[in-house]
């Protein structure tokens, strides 16, 4: 970076104005970047997204570490903190469970070690990357939050330790899942092959669903360019690998799988200890010591006991029970270097032997190409069973015997996937791996039972698989409007039982409700009449989550996964349900027939525009999650957020949105720039060449 240093320059008044312009230009975002060390420069386009051009391919993840600090700097500094199990030292006593659950699993410990497995080359990236975050925090002292700059300054081990804590202690082994919560998680993807596409090209759709607010989930749309490859795509913040990529040659995304990575082992406990095959073991005890900051600002210490067995660390469950946890693939450090490699695969065979290795813990794994193939692969390191199903296998199993400790996991090879199928497409939509494509190219009997749940196919899933039937090639054009239809499957499904006996009803409430249903078209737009009631019943049908298919007359058969649930078992039981729900609907919304768009809102600070799209659960693909009506409105949770479409031409044809913006950074104007495009339901071209970034540039940072 440039240094100010103003007397090497005072003898060229030239050099000191091509210094000045240089500060003129990074001072736009709030950057003052220094010469003397420079390793290259990052493009900032309109929409708040860093295009960084190195030299190398250590500067090209230097560059990627600075655009991150300048665009997430506080959430990327919490998470790091987090990560190394100094939350609450750094922040206070909020932070404690969390902190336990690190230290437990001895993650910064496994990072450390992770970060020594490393290959050289990769090692100094990942320096690099951390090297970019301290750079930026350097130059830009008053841009993050003073209580997040006691995190600085991060090493290579604190971005492995990230990406650790994030996969496999989130996702896979979450606090929250394994004592009793549920944590949220959802995506689409599609995968269209030459066969039907209009254009003989085959095309991507890349469409994670993650929550909203700034965090852990967070995603970063950029673009990485050095001598060798240039990545476009998004990750989560604070890796330094872009998860859903594409180039010239091949893209891929991804979308949470129902893989079980971990086990939770329920103890018997005796004499102090454990029973194992009959004998009581002691358990494994050592002592870390917390720092917990208080509201003065001072800190003291608390001690913390860590109890492990063979199984792995012990917790105390919601219910009272003692638990060990073991998660798969510790000894696997290699998903962040197996990414990147992904992301520079040159085509099929050799995605493929990178997929081999089997050192991501999880995540389907949908992918496209420039010579028209497709794959969809339900990916992660999967423990190998004695017996039993996955049910069995979700909950706490007993942990008295050795026969049923992890010892071996599968390979790439028995894992459910399919390959340039006939249909010319693949599909996920979070759903178990036996739908990947129609007709399916195999049956959950086919695998042990624990490889995945055999059912049921969510509604949204089945929207999905039905959005890409038949033989018509599609262009590029119509599988956007595909991609952006709003009709709800669940309408289809229910409503031709129940609305000939709603307008014949004697209630008049029950008849006026179903008039406003009967004109509805199906569809969650802004202007839609109808889709605020048509949600107040399925609620009470379905169940809050839209889960619940008791109430159809048929329920979801393996034999027919993408026709059930359909039907309404009890239509009197149903008009009852409608009478509540108009009532309901009434007093929250004021109308039966209250426009979507009016109670629904995209809205981030100053900017509130019309929503559209709704619960996945009811069979929308265009998906987002409503929170809590907050004075007569409510804004998304989750749903929606990085939407890539690339067609693999001689050169990709990409368009896409973040839904929430770029830049989470206070007083930044990327944080609800594209709030306009998802309320019209529209993408935005993607700049992958210098010259489309150039054309719309907003600033140029040296680094």
């Amino acid at each position: 970076m440039i240094r100010r240093d103003m007397a090497k320059h005072r003898a060229s008044i030239t050099a000191n104005f091509i210094r000045g312009i240089s500060i003129i230009l990074c001072a736009a975002l709030g950057d003052v970047a220094h010469a003397a060390e420079r390793h290259g420069e990052i493009l900032w386009d309109r929409y708040g997204v860093p295009h960084v051009y190195a030299k190398s391919e250590a500067d090209a993840f230097r560059g990627f570490g600075w655009a991150q600090a300048h665009s997430h700097g506080n959430v990327i500094l919490r998470l790091y903190g987090l990560a190394r199990g100094r939350g609450a030292e750094y922040w206070g006593a909020e932070h404690l469970a969390d902190d336990r659950w690190t230290l437990s699993h001895g993650i910064a410990e496994r990072a450390a070690e992770w970060y020594r497995l490393q290959t050289p080359g990769f090692r100094a990236d990942l320096d690099a990357f951390a090297a970019g975050i301290n750079d930026y925090a350097a130059a830009n002292p008053q841009a993050l939050d003073p209580e997040v700059r006691r995190v600085l300054p991060v090493t290579g081990t604190d971005v492995i330790a990230h990406a650790l804590r994030l996969v496999n202690y989130v996702y896979i082994a979450s606090r929250q899942k394994t004592l009793g919560e549920e944590p949220a998680g959802g995506s689409n993807a599609w995968a269209v092959a030459p066969s039907r596409s209009a254009s003989g090209n085959a095309m991507l759709l890349a469409n994670p669903h993650l929550p909203w607010a700034p965090g852990q989930y967070t995603y970063y749309e950029a673009q990485i360019s050095a001598p060798g490859f240039s990545i476009y795509g998004a990750t989560q913040v604070g890796l330094p690998i872009i998860r859903f990529a594409f180039t010239d040659k091949i893209g891929f995304t991804n979308t949470v799988n129902t893989i079980l990575g971990s086990t939770t082992y329920r103890l018997t406990l005796q004499d102090g200890g454990y029973v194992l095959d009959g004998k009581v073991r002691p358990f494994d005890l050592r002592t870390r010591e917390l720092l917990v900051r208080e509201p003065d600002g001072q800190l003291r210490s608390e001690r913390l006991t860590i109890r492990s067995t063979v199984h792995g660390p012990v917790f105390e469950t919601a219910d009272g029970d003692t638990v060990a946890v073991h998660v798969a693939g510790l000894d696997r450090p290699g998903m962040l270097q197996q990414y990147f490699d992904m992301a520079r695969a040159s085509g099929l065979d050799e995605f493929v032997s990178i997929l081999r290795r089997m050192q991501i813990p999880m995540f389907n794994i949908v992918y496209a190409d420039r010579d028209g193939h497709i794959l969809y692969m339900d990916n992660g390191i999967l423990p190998r069973r004695r017996k039993g199903s996955f049910a069995d296998w979700s909950r706490p199993v007993p942990g008295d015997d050795s026969a049923d400790l992890v010892t071996a996991v599968h390979g790439y090879d028995d894992l459910p996937k399919v390959i340039d199928p006939p249909s010319g497409f693949v599909q996920n939509a979070n759903d178990p791996p036996w739908t990947p494509t129609w007709p399916q190219p195999y049956r959950a009997t086919d695998f042990p039972a624990y490889v995945a749940p055999p059912g049921p196919m969510s509604l949204r899933a089945q929207m999905s698989v039905r959005q890409l039937l038949g033989t018509d090639r599609l262009t590029f054009d119509q599988l956007l409007a595909r991609k952006h239809d709003t009709t709800a499957l669940l309408a289809g499904r229910v409503l031709p039982d129940m609305l000939p006996a709603a307008l014949a009803s004697s209630d008049p409430m029950v008849r006026s409700a179903g008039a406003v249903l009967a004109a509805w078209d199906g569809r969650f737009e802004a202007d839609s009449r109808g889709a605020l009631l048509f949600e107040s019943w399925a609620r009470l049908f379905m169940g809050s989550r839209f889960t619940d298919d008791a109430s159809f007359a048929r329920r979801w058969d393996a034999q027919s996964p993408i026709d059930t649930p359909s039907g309404v078992g009890d239509v009197a039981k149903a008009l009852l349900l409608l009478r509540q729900a108009a009532d309901t609907t009434i007093a929250q919304f004021g109308a039966l027939d209250r426009p979507f768009g009016e109670v629904s809102r995209f809205a981030i600070g100053d900017v509130d525009r019309p929503g559209n799209g709704g619960f996945g659960n009811l069979g929308l693909f265009r998906t987002i999650t409503w929170g809590p009506l907050r004075n007569g409105r409510r804004t998304p949770t989750a749903g929606e957020t990085w939407v890539a479409l690339i067609e693999f031409g001689q050169k990709p044809k990409a368009m896409g949105v973040m839904s929430y913006g770029n830049s989470s950074q206070p007083g930044s104007p990327h944080r609800s720039d594209q709030l306009d495009l998802i309320s019209r339901k529209q993408l935005r071209t993607l700049w992958t060449e210098r010259a489309q970034v150039e054309a719309n540039l907003e600033a140029r940072t040296d680094y």
